[in-house]
Parts: C-alpha cells; structure tokens; sequence
C-alpha cells in the first residue's frame, strides 16, 4: 500500500455517524475554541456529518468555514447540517489533505479532529495543512488513542475488541495510536511552536454506556470495520459476534466507565 493510501477504518455506517453526530466542537474541540474569532477563515479537514464544523462556523461569523472530506456522500450531509442550523458562511469541497487544493497562505485556522490517524502519511498531511495556514494562523489537530483506552470492569472481550481494532486500522495504513504521536508528527512537519494537551471523553452514566456500547456492537458486526476485520484475517464473524455480545452486557453494567482519551496539539510557525 501506498504511503499516502489508507482504507477509512469505520466507514459511513449508521452505527458510526450516530457517533459523529454527537460531536460537538465543545466536546470536541474545547482547546480550539480560543482561538476562534468572527471574520477568521477556517479550513475543516475531514469534516465528516459536519456537526463541528457548523459550530466554528457560528463562532467566525461573518467568517467563512471551507468544510473537506473524502466523498461527496458525506459532505451531503454535513450540508445539510450547515443548512438546517441557517448558516450561509460554509462551503464544501471534495479534498485529500496530503495534497490540498488550495493556495498557501489561504485560512487562518486548519483543523483536523479525528483524520490523522486514519491517513497514510500523517506528517505530509499536517504539513499540508501548514501550507495552506496563514503567518500567524493556527493549525489544530486532535486525535484518539485507543491503546491509552479504559474501561471497568476489566472485560476480556473489550481487550479482544482493543487489539482486533488496532490490527485492523494498522492494515489499513492508519495509526490508532495516533494521540500519542501528535506533536511527534507536527515537529517532524516543520512546526517549531506547539502546544500540546490532552481531554478524554467518559461514558459511565446509563444513558451514555448504552449508547456508547450499543454503536460499538453495531459497529462490529455491521460495518466497514467489520467487513475488513474478516477479510483481512483478523477475526472470524463468529469472534466479531461475541465481541459485540461483549459490548452490550459491558453497556448494562451498573458500575460500567469506559475513558476515550485525546492527543491535542494547537500549531504555529
């Protein structure tokens, strides 16, 4: 494979954009935000469903928000996002961020949340993403680390699900161990100013266990990830199954947490 080739992991499975629609820039970009200003023009690299991308969007008004992803299908969606909330200062665009089109010097803020763990080239990506930031600007960049992940009770078959994960994505050609290695990455793309930091998400009520649980089950045996953890040799559908039974029983544990921890780093110079 190809350096800058890598398979998107999740896919656009329902299971995974009922979890991408439930970001928001304040659960998901919370180190970000102080750096947003209205009239600032912000280039969003992988910008999924869109449900961050339409909050900067409200926070750099009259500014513009340039929303990219991989596929016109999802970008559909993000729309139709930006269009339900009447915003009227996005505009989306198919884009690769290992060769971005667009001229340098063109955003004042390039974000990324969730993207460079699943790309090939992860520091050709960031130095794109430099490329295209103004003298002053801002690129930021935030990532999970699923070997840094936690959860109680201690579940073998969520250890099974934590190593199944990490082989897939590894034969994808991403990193998902990707939060760790941030400003590794932004050093080695040519950025001498970082400032790194890190924020977890925590599901441990009710309500968040059997939504967290239920879209990992779902996610398992009916999606992308799923297909490619067969192909590959991974798991069998048999293990998969088990995985995702393992899921659901750890979603109705009255004691259950589960931690998603984040890498973050907010780039200059």
């Amino acid at each position: 494979m190809p350096k800058e080739t890598a398979v998107y992991t999740h896919g656009h499975h329902e299971s995974v954009l009922r979890s991408h629609r439930w970001r928001t820039a304040a659960n998901s970009a919370g180190y970000l935000l102080g750096e947003l200003r209205p009239g600032m023009a912000v280039l969003d690299v992988g910008c999924g469903p869109g449900t961050i991308t339409a909050d900067v969007a409200a926070l750099v008004a009259p500014g513009r928000v340039t929303a990219v992803d991989t596929g016109p299908g999802i970008l559909e969606q993000a729309a139709a996002v930006a269009a339900e909330r009447g915003l009227d200062n996005v505009e989306f665009a198919v884009a690769d961020v290992h060769a971005l089109d667009f001229p340098d010097d063109s955003f004042d803020v390039v974000h990324a949340h969730q993207v460079l763990q699943h790309v090939g080239d992860p520091v050709q990506a960031l130095r794109e993403m430099r490329r295209v930031c103004r003298p002053g600007g801002v690129v930021a960049a935030r990532d999970s680390d699923y070997a840094a992940m936690a959860w109680y009770p201690e579940t073998q078959g969520l250890a099974e699900w934590q190593e199944v994960y990490r082989r897939v994505a590894r034969a994808n050609g991403g990193e998902p161990d990707a939060g760790r290695m941030l400003v590794s990455w932004a050093r080695q793309a040519g950025f001498t100013d970082i400032t790194p930091t890190a924020a977890a998400w925590c599901f441990a009520t009710p309500e968040t266990r059997a939504w967290w649980s239920g879209l990992w089950a779902d996610r398992t045996t009916g999606s992308v990830y799923a297909e490619l953890a067969v192909q590959g040799g991974h798991a069998s559908t048999e293990q998969l199954t088990a995985i995702a039974a393992t899921w659901r029983g750890w979603g109705e544990e009255a004691d259950g947490w589960f931690m998603v921890p984040h890498g973050e780093v907010l780039c200059r110079g």
